[in-house]
């Protein structure tokens, strides 16, 4: 393959951060193409079971560093897939947290207020739905009962799911084959495609050239769809505007690599990476105080035994999203399946001999998985992941044909980041604890470092080009026309799921890269509705960019 093709608007990864644009973009009468890393996996092709080829293996990346392990989406829709659809709002407090830099890290020009007009046009598009206490699983009932016992609430999370399809088969993880978790594939996506956006899947983007023109040169290569180890034919598309969204494990590495061509990147690039302050415990519940303590009763004397019963979480506790604590005292408490495999390995015996995660104490352990619940931190850490040379292609050095390689990305937890995960690990034991409702211990990090499923801040968006990468745009300092919109924007930990805020700041990006589109010759407006045809949230937010509105 030689012939170099063209688009208008060349968009990298379809999770939350490209399927926004091109929707948009797309919309506004651009010629769109995005290129997708994974393969295109639809709703009937979503296997329930953990066995390799499996949608579970095929739409999954475990990328493991030097001290943190991430676990991401790998697919035409991207995390949208595999995440549990919860879409909390980022506590105001966040939005003034000083982190590592001693300063407010957000842009000034952004705050939960300037914000919130684009959360709500994330609801509509999605939609987002608030659940009530008959919605909720019964593990989140329990997590519910034992928080009240020991003085504390919990809430029902918001959610990207139609509870009414729900059957809460548990595979939730490796995507919904009953259309009820409301991914991308069901609203920005297919309203890209009817614009005539073109999404391409398996297609591996490397770096980032120069054109004579002023735009740029997109590098991909063609992965094979069974073995992710093997690239295939390479090609180049050339475009006016680069968004990048391949997710903040892989944005920095295609910036890096792109510097030798490209120049000097800004020093944000690749640094100040968060893995959202995030840590778990699990609880293997006692039947019996169930029943006495909590009293909860399933019938035939069953008072839990409920651990494969649910939709990911539902449940939270959020008494610690207080902001008059101090920063990195602040954190969620979820509710959580989490699917054998990882969970199993990582999972630590109570008061067990080292090794606590393996031998015959954990086997033991093992057996008491049908009452296991599991309980997930978010927390402030202090964007401490750095990111190492690129490697030769990708974003990781991959280990098995699917799903499993070892990346660049170096973590060492700071004091700050460890307290909050002491603080949280106490709370959840002083919770389960009373009255031996259960035992609980955290995961190791013994044995893939800390982990996280939401990466976050290693392109982060800031005022000072000395720690941050884009401005308050997406755009990178310095590289006119490419923006990046995916979670590796977000500034920091965000105490809560991130999907609705990685969200609502590419809505909020999106008047912005139409009007660098249009300076650069393309034939675009910004205003399209929702993707269904609603407009209440669009109404809300137009005022906000007065002069860029146009319809098609």
């Amino acid at each position: 393959m030689s012939n170099t093709e063209r688009t208008d608007v060349l968009v990298v990864g379809s999770g939350f951060g490209g399927a926004i644009a091109a929707y948009h973009l797309a919309a506004g009468g651009a010629d769109v193409t995005v290129l997708e890393r994974g393969p295109w996996v639809k709703s009937e092709e979503f296997e329930h079971d953990y066995l390799l080829g499996s949608s579970f293996t095929r739409i999954f990346d475990f990328v493991v560093g030097n001290g943190m392990a991430i676990l991401g989406g790998n697919c035409v829709g991207g995390g949208s897939n595999v995440y549990f659809a919860s879409m909390p709002r980022a506590p105001r407090f966040i939005f003034e947290r000083h982190g590592s830099i001693g300063r407010r890290m957000w842009p000034a020009g952004i705050d939960r207020d300037s914000l919130d007009p684009w959360y709500d046009r994330v609801v509509e598009a999605m939609p987002v739905v608030t659940q009530d206490w008959n919605d909720v699983t019964y593990a989140g009932g329990l997590w519910a009962a034992a928080c009240n016992h020991s003085g504390r609430t919990a809430n029902p999370l918001p959610v990207a799911v139609d509870v009414d399809k729900c059957v809460n088969c548990n595979f939730m993880m490796a995507g919904c084959r009953f259309d009820a978790k409301r991914s991308l594939l069901f609203n920005y996506l297919p309203a890209a495609l009817a614009h005539g956006a073109t999404i391409r899947p398996l297609h591996e983007v490397q770096k980032l050239t120069r054109t004579e023109d002023g735009g740029y040169r997109v590098h991909y290569r063609i992965v094979d769809e069974v073995d992710y180890r093997v690239l295939h034919d390479e090609g180049t598309i050339d475009a006016k505007i680069v968004i990048l969204a391949a997710g903040a494990g892989a944005t920095p590495v295609i910036l890096q690599r792109s510097e030798p061509e490209l120049g000097k990147m800004p020093h944000g690039v690749g640094r100040f990476f968060s893995g959202n302050g995030e840590r778990l415990n699990t609880a293997a519940i006692n039947e019996d105080a169930a029943r006495e303590v909590l009293g909860l009763d399933r019938g035939d004397g069953v008072a839990y035994e409920a651990h494969a019963i649910g939709r990911g979480p539902t449940v939270a506790s959020w008494d610690r999203l207080d902001g008059s604590l101090p920063e990195y005292d602040r954190y969620s408490l979820e509710q959580l399946y989490f699917p054998p495999g990882l969970g199993t390995i990582l999972a630590q015996v109570p008061g067990g001999s080292d090794p606590t995660w393996f031998g015959p104490e954990k086997r033991a352990w093992l057996e008491r998985w049908k009452s296991w619940l599991t309980i997930f931190t978010m927390s402030e850490d202090d964007n401490e992941g750095v990111f190492g040379p690129p490697p030769e292609t990708g974003n990781s050095v991959r280990v098995s044909q699917q799903m499993l390689a070892r990346g660049p990305l170096s973590y060492e937890p700071t004091a700050n980041t460890l307290n909050g995960w002491a603080k949280s690990d106490a709370e959840v034991k002083e919770i389960f604890e009373k009255d031996g409702i259960a035992d609980v211990a955290p995961w190791t990090n013994d044995v893939v470092g800390a982990y996280t499923v939401h990466p976050l801040a290693s392109c982060r968006i800031g005022d000072d080009p000395e720690t941050s990468a884009l401005d308050d745009g997406h755009q990178v300092w310095g590289h006119p026309g490419i923006f990046v919109t995916d979670g590796s924007a977000v500034p920091g930990a965000l105490t809560v799921n991130p999907a609705m805020t990685i969200a609502a700041l590419a809505e909020r990006a999106m008047p912005g890269i139409v009007r660098a589109a249009q300076e650069r010759g393309v034939d675009v407006t910004y205003g399209a509705p929702a993707p269904d045809g609603s407009t209440s949230a669009r109404r809300g937010s137009l005022h906000l960019v007065p002069g860029l509105v146009g319809q098609r």
